[in-house]
């Protein structure tokens, strides 16, 4: 058995070289200032809507006419039977962003992977944008139905969708998903 003494020499041993090696290799790009969250997420939104832009034209004008739209430029995802995903976004009104959210879902079942996605809420009516704004935790599919946009073969968006007061889209690299299910998405709102 070893002496308590021992064993503590041996841990800051350990802990100091751990430092000593962390002091060492801080270069000199490590010092560089970084974007605040909330502007590197600002831009991350951006540019998530205008992948959706060039998929589907349509969504500009939709987005345009919406009464608000929320933004998950990074919905981060995995499971190995229980699953999870979680991502950060941000509401906008007439082109302004109006705060900042969080979402997050779990799932249950045989599954098995990992995943990052955007996922975009288009509020096309007032009442819509409302009932999430007053609300203190929005469920998808509980608080509100989610129509999942579908595309036709030239990239319109197929009009019952669009007509539904709030409508989902979910780009993955590879472009717009379909056939994906919205449902159980708890939003909350942030501060960044």
């Amino acid at each position: 058995m070893r002496s308590p003494i021992l064993r503590t020499l041996a841990l800051a041993a350990v802990a100091g070289s751990v430092l000593l090696t962390a002091c060492t290799t801080t270069g000199e790009k490590d010092t560089a200032p970084k974007p605040s969250a909330r502007a590197a997420l600002d831009a991350d939104v951006n540019a998530a809507l205008n992948r959706l832009y060039k998929v589907s034209p349509d969504a500009r004008e939709m987005v345009a006419k919406s009464a608000g739209v929320l933004v998950f430029p990074s919905v981060v995802g995995g499971s190995f039977v229980v699953g999870g995903e979680y991502g950060r976004g941000a509401l906008l009104q007439h082109g302004r962003i109006q705060g900042y959210y969080s979402l997050g879902a779990g799932s249950l079942g045989w599954q098995i992977g990992a995943q990052s996605k955007a996922i975009i809420y288009v509020f096309n009516t007032s009442d819509a944008l409302q009932k999430f704004l007053s609300s203190d935790g929005w469920v998808a599919g509980v608080d509100a139905t989610v129509a999942v946009a579908h595309l036709g073969a030239n990239g319109s968006i197929d009009s019952e969708t669009a007509k539904q007061p709030v409508v989902g889209f979910v780009m993955s690299n590879a472009g717009l998903e379909a056939g994906v299910s919205l449902q159980g998405a708890k939003i909350t709102k942030i501060k960044l």
